[in-house]
């Protein structure tokens, strides 16, 4: 473990967690990408269309494919926003909250199998790192354009 870098170990981590949960995901005839975009959505007062792509940390054409889908799958609806004439918001429809249920199951065994098998420091830890790396990252603390300029 010593020689990987850190981004190999969360890129392959993630392709792990990706592939587990997309294979649990088409036992039910879904993705994770839409089991996530499930559990993204207020299941009571619904989601602004605009917000689900970046709370879910999403591009705008990979959510709108989804929620094509979802919607043609009979999983969500869109209405009009009352509080934005321009704007969507999506409610989940029966069909939705079940699958959601469905969806929080699975993140939730996940994450208490984690929680069995890692100490509490550890986990601490690693979301402390995490925490990190995301504030490098959305600070531009690695690659700075105006330090990086190629000559």
């Amino acid at each position: 473990m010593k020689d990987k870098t850190i981004d190999y170990v969360l890129r392959t981590t993630w392709l792990a967690v990706n592939k587990m949960y997309n294979e649990e995901a088409s036992e039910f005839g879904t993705t994770m990408a839409t089991g996530f975009t499930l559990l993204s959505i207020d299941p009571e007062k619904g989601t602004p269309s605009t917000s689900l792509g970046p709370k879910m940390g999403m591009e705008a054409t990979s959510l709108s494919r989804t929620l094509k889908t979802m919607e043609s799958k009979g999983l969500i609806e869109r209405k009009p926003n009352p509080e934005d004439g321009r704007g969507v918001l999506i409610f989940l429809t029966d069909f939705g909250r079940e699958k959601r249920a469905l969806s929080k199951e699975k993140v939730l065994t996940f994450n208490e199998a984690i929680k069995t098998n890692v100490s509490s420091e550890e986990l601490t830890n690693f979301y402390k790192v995490a925490e990190i790396i995301n504030n490098m990252i959305s600070n531009k603390q690695i690659y700075n354009k105006k330090e990086h300029i190629l000559k």
